[in-house]
């Protein structure tokens, strides 16, 4: 089902984890699916800035794929508020993150994550954007720049 222009619900619940161990991480909640949209139309900002297609690695995981994969239960990816993706017709994940600090996207979170990919997330509609930016690796978490 096409979200957006460039985004699909299937793009954003795909999974290589979840078909790997057979679980199903299609979405079904409401306001779950009320989140994609709102990242779709977000990504949708992140695509105009880079001028390129953007590739997504993950979006929204349910509970099970997102601690499969080693992370938090708070994480927007459960609640379809959060991507990780990359462009390499555009560069380099940090190039990304760079791009996005730069333009006038608001978002919640952009973490520059092992220089392999750039994670952005979105608050609901309803809060405020944090325009936190990080940088997580092998020696942990801290601002991005530091």
């Amino acid at each position: 089902m096409k979200l957006t222009e460039h985004f699909t619900l299937e793009e954003l619940y795909a999974s290589e984890y979840a078909d790997r161990n057979n679980i199903d991480n299609m979405p079904s909640d409401a306001t779950v699916l009320n989140n994609l949209k709102w990242l779709a139309d977000n990504l949708e900002g992140v695509r105009s800035v880079l001028n390129h297609p953007i590739h997504v690695n993950s979006a929204y995981r349910c509970l099970y794929v997102n601690a499969g994969l080693g992370s938090k239960p708070t994480s927007s990816h459960v609640k379809g508020l959060a991507a990780d993706i990359i462009c390499p017709s555009f560069g380099s994940p940090r190039a990304i993150v760079d791009a996005i600090i730069k333009s006038n996207i608001q978002y919640d979170q952009v973490i520059l994550e092992y220089d392999r990919w750039c994670h952005i997330g979105f608050a609901p509609k309803d809060q405020t954007q944090r325009l936190q930016k990080l940088i997580i690796d092998k020696s942990g978490t801290r601002k991005y720049g530091n």
